[in-house]
């Protein structure tokens, strides 16, 4: 046997009977090879590690633009809360905690610069629309090696495609998302979330500890103890359900919508976040309108696919920027440049 084979047969031997095992994975969108050392979804894993969009996302907002401090959220810190909880749930589970991590570490990979506000951005002049999920999937799909994609199994992208929330349900419907282990990352990206952007906040001056409901306090004085009541409590929950789904108790659910929604009104949807994103929507709008009429100043990593094609092209290019490097081009493009008199 393989060291794959053996790691399979451990997987066999070991996970729960609704684990997704690693030879059972309905495959890639084109056939490979299997390797002898790495399982599929270990290779995932790697994968996307290496990739490019995966290293981008240190300089991509995740609530408060191009913070200058050393200890606020970016996107990938995001991403890895993200992934470190959900293997710590996938693990007490007994579920694939490989496959678990490879999900969480793509889930956010096509995320635009300013986060949000450039995700409205782009769905207000995109044709078709955007949404960040979707271009996560294409990332991995399309964009990534130069147009040749990263091949990823079809478990992987389910997950990441589906566990994006927005506004609305935090649980999916039963049987929406492919595998047990795309239900955990979906609700492990809401655990992190609302608890480090809350922390965020609270060191950012935005919000004062006064200025928060008690009743969030009830589930941990911290923010480490909040991540633990909540973590607990969806590996009893989906435990006591026989893991028909993953879930949380009533109480703990409803006191996670009550945060979600403290957080819209108070942080995201802000008048002093408003502001710096009202600003962060104009550079994005600026460099749109101006690589539609410049594509061939577009990056060579974004696949030229077709000439009527170039909205794609350019959304590509203006989704993949980092905060920094939309600044950087917009001062390049639009601000004037001083003359060196030497």
């Amino acid at each position: 046997m393989t060291i794959r084979e053996q790691t399979e047969e451990i997987e066999r031997k070991t996970f729960h009977p609704k684990a997704c095992l690693s030879s059972q994975s309905k495959g890639r969108l084109k056939p490979e090879k299997e390797g002898d050392i790495r399982t599929c979804f270990q290779r995932d894993r790697d994968r996307i590690i290496h990739s490019k969009a995966f290293r981008r996302l240190k300089h991509k907002t995740q609530v408060f633009l191009a913070p200058k401090g050393d200890h606020y959220r970016t996107r990938l810190t995001h991403t890895l809360e993200v992934s470190q909880i959900a293997r710590t749930i996938a693990r007490a589970l007994r579920l694939n905690e490989d496959l678990t991590e490879a999900i969480a570490l793509g889930h956010d990979i096509g995320h635009t610069p300013f986060g949000h506000a450039g995700e409205d951005v782009l769905r207000e002049i995109y044709p078709g629309g955007f949404e960040h999920y979707e271009q996560s999937l294409r990332v991995v799909d399309v964009l990534e090696r130069n147009g040749q994609g990263l091949n990823l199994t079809h478990e992987v992208r389910d997950g990441i495609l589906k566990h994006s929330k927005g506004k609305g349900k935090i649980f999916s419907k039963q049987g929406e998302i492919m595998t047990l282990e795309g239900e955990v990352v979906r609700i492990s990206d809401i655990i992190a979330y609302v608890n480090h952007d809350l922390d965020d906040a609270m060191r950012a001056g935005v919000l004062k500890k006064s200025d928060i409901p008690q009743e969030f306090f009830k589930i941990g004085e911290s923010h480490s103890k909040r991540i633990n009541t909540l973590v607990r409590d969806v590996i009893y929950t989906s435990q006591a359900n026989g893991l028909k789904e993953i879930q949380m108790s009533d109480d703990i659910k409803k006191t996670t919508y009550a945060l979600r929604d403290f957080l819209y009104e108070n942080i995201y949807e802000s008048e002093v976040t408003k502001r710096e994103f009202k600003k962060a929507k104009k550079i994005l709008f600026d460099l749109y309108d101006y690589y539609l009429k410049h594509t061939d100043e577009v990056f060579k990593e974004i696949p030229k696919e077709t000439i009527d094609k170039k909205e794609r092209i350019v959304c590509d290019f203006i989704a993949g920027m980092t905060d920094r490097f939309a600044l950087m081009m917009y001062e390049k493009l639009f601000l004037p440049q001083p003359w060196l008199v030497f």
